[in-house]
């Protein structure tokens, strides 16, 4: 299994640093157009220190730190509103597919740099996965003292087995969920009842962004011959003789499947961003989920 230990490195961190998620609703509690922010000043709740700049209130100075340091840091605090971000990761048989890096590696790394940039805003961040049914959910936490616990749990509470079935487990995620904001389902939507499942988080007026994650060897086969293929999912064997004109065929639907599931997102007013695992997963933050609206 992939680390989300990957992502710490100083220099991609530093970029995480410089991003934000961004709302394209307005959640209960919220004004339009605000964020949880860290501010100076005495607001609800301490969150950092960052050095005094000329002309800082000098109020909120932390003395006692200038007399260890003989610096100056100004306290920091949050605001009492913030933006939820609900991480859904699809852990079915079919997400342990591929070499060296599984999707399921590959979507939990997005997921760890996506809860990243959103502690270290004083986002609130909540995690789960589901397959046959919804795993276990990770309390709400919010604050770079969360993140160590959120990595921790992507690595040891998300196993990869058992089919999928959108529909029940993520209707159940909306119907148990108390913070309604950003849901951003990481899958490869390989289960027809996927639309049922996205419609049950719309209905609680969630913004649902889908994160489609393929193997490069989905996406480009480099298989040929006379082959014995074993479904995923079911389990089922099937044998094929792979050939130009069936590779062709498999093109088209794949084309089509993909094709249909960013048309129905684009219908029902969620946002839709594929991947292969063939990219790396930096540009998947960096440039693709930028694109895409969901990170500025």
């Amino acid at each position: 299994m992939a680390t989300t230990q990957t992502i710490l490195d100083p220099a991609f961190l530093k970029k995480l640093e410089a991003l934000n998620i961004v709302s394209k609703r307005v959640f209960a509690g919220q004004t339009k157009g605000e964020r949880r922010s860290i501010k100076r000043g005495s607001s609800i709740e301490f969150a950092d220190y960052r050095e005094y700049i000329n002309g800082d209130d000098l109020r909120y100075v932390d003395w006692k730190a200038y007399g260890r340091l003989e610096k100056l840091f100004l306290k920091l605090f949050v605001e009492e509103e913030d933006l939820s971000i609900h991480l859904l990761m699809d852990t079915s048989k079919s997400m342990g597919f591929g070499r060296p890096l599984t999707k399921a590696d590959y979507a939990r790394r997005v997921a760890a740099a996506l809860g990243y940039i959103a502690l270290s805003e004083y986002d609130r961040v909540t995690c789960a996965s589901f397959s046959g049914a919804l795993g276990e959910m990770m309390p709400p936490t919010r604050g770079k003292p969360g993140i160590m616990a959120f990595f921790q749990f992507l690595e040891r509470k998300m196993p990869v087995g058992g089919e999928t079935r959108f529909g029940p487990a993520l209707a159940e995620y909306a119907q148990r969920a108390k913070n309604i904001g950003i849901a951003v389902v990481i899958s490869d939507f390989f289960d027809d009842s996927y639309v049922k499942g996205l419609k049950a988080l719309l209905a609680r007026r969630f913004q649902v962004v889908l994160l489609h994650i393929l193997d490069e060897e989905e996406m480009r086969p480099t298989l040929t011959g006379d082959l014995r293929l074993l479904d995923a999912e079911t389990g089922e064997a099937r044998e094929v003789s792979i050939s130009p004109y069936l590779l062709a065929q498999y093109d088209a639907q794949l084309q089509s499947f993909c094709d249909g599931l960013q048309q129905m997102a684009s219908r029902y007013g969620m946002d839709y961003v594929r991947s292969s695992t063939g990219v790396p997963f930096e540009d998947v933050i960096l440039q693709y989920l930028r694109k895409g609206g969901l990170l500025r």
